[in-house]
């Protein structure tokens, strides 16, 4: 009975997402529109459940390069719509259209020269009557089964939101670096903001031998340096191959007296590498794919010589996963 109703409540909210996607149409591409060609900000107001919507919905915005913040209308007419400027793009959020507090702000919404973007569940509502661009958030039925509880219609207005602030996203061109600025803090800040360069080992700390080394000097290479690798130089510098202790463990077992070889007899040919201005998500997502621990970093794609090495281990410390 509990997992048949968690079921229920899912379908019936998809299916409100569902309808609310068939109907939409040049009222939204109006709403994007209005807030691209804006020269102020988004302020999102609603009270309630729609607030706490609206307040996810400027949070989203502000992250995704949409200069946005949530406006309480119950504060607003007690002194907070002084934060309302001539420019300024308001989304009004009220599933019935009628919330008191809401209405109450409109008269100065319009008296500052702002642009107003209704949402509701109810077309011939004051607020739709009143917006510049209304966005049609009804839903057949609440997930609830009194029909009381904002549900689905809260789920509506939300996706709503999101649909407008990833369409803006996309239409400014917000990159992932630009994401970036706004989310410097935690584990996504470090995935988009340290790079290569940042956790690379360079200068003497990068294990290299001459492609003419004997193999117990490339072994105490790999062992001085702590990288479970060694790359192989020619004469000139450039990076030709790469020796692991992997490499060395199945020489071994298979019986080959590596001890008297040369590095350039034992090597693998070019060794993966990537840029040090390159992500450091990236070097590691590079490392997944093939399998390996470390790269060797260039300053281009095209330098023969390499300026460092990044191992697995430096992005893991970093806390990056």
């Amino acid at each position: 009975m509990i997992l048949e109703e968690a079921r229920r409540v899912i379908r019936t909210e998809a299916d409100a997402l569902s309808a609310m996607a068939d109907r939409i149409d040049s009222s939204f591409e109006e709403a994007v529109r209005l807030i691209l060609a804006s020269k102020g900000r988004v302020v999102v107001s609603g009270m309630g459940k729609s607030g706490l919507v609206g307040q996810k919905i400027a949070s989203t915005m502000a992250s995704t390069g949409t200069p946005a913040f949530f406006l309480h209308p119950a504060e607003g007419i007690h002194g907070d719509l002084g934060m309302l400027m001539t420019g300024d793009v308001v989304i009004a959020i009220s599933n019935s259209g009628e919330t008191e507090e809401l209405l109450r702000i409109l008269p100065v919404v319009k008296r500052l020269g702002a642009h107003l973007i209704g949402m509701s569940g109810n077309q011939n509502s004051t607020l739709a009557r009143s917006s510049d661009v209304f966005l049609d958030v009804s839903v057949k039925e609440e997930a609830c089964p009194l029909g009381l509880a904002p549900t689905a219609s809260t789920t509506a207005t939300l996706a709503m939101g999101d649909a407008l602030a990833v369409s803006l996203l996309v239409q400014r061109g917000f990159k992932a670096e630009d994401f970036a600025i706004f989310h410097p803090g935690g584990s996504l800040g470090k995935k988009l903001f340290l790079r290569v360069e940042d956790l690379m080992h360079g200068g003497d700390a990068i294990p290299l031998v001459p492609e003419d080394a004997l193999m117990k000097d490339a072994l105490f290479v790999i062992s001085a340096k702590r990288m479970g690798v060694t790359g192989v130089v020619a004469a000139s510098g450039d990076l030709k191959g790469v020796i692991t202790d992997g490499d060395l463990r199945r020489a071994l077992e298979k019986g080959l007296d590596i001890f008297n070889q040369r590095a350039g007899e034992i090597m693998k040919l070019n060794p993966r590498r990537i840029k040090r201005s390159e992500l450091a998500a990236a070097a590691l997502q590079l490392m997944e794919r093939h399998s390996i621990t470390s790269l060797f970093v260039f300053e281009q794609d095209q330098s023969p010589l390499p300026c460092g090495i990044i191992h697995l281990h430096d992005i893991l410390r970093a806390g990056i996963a």
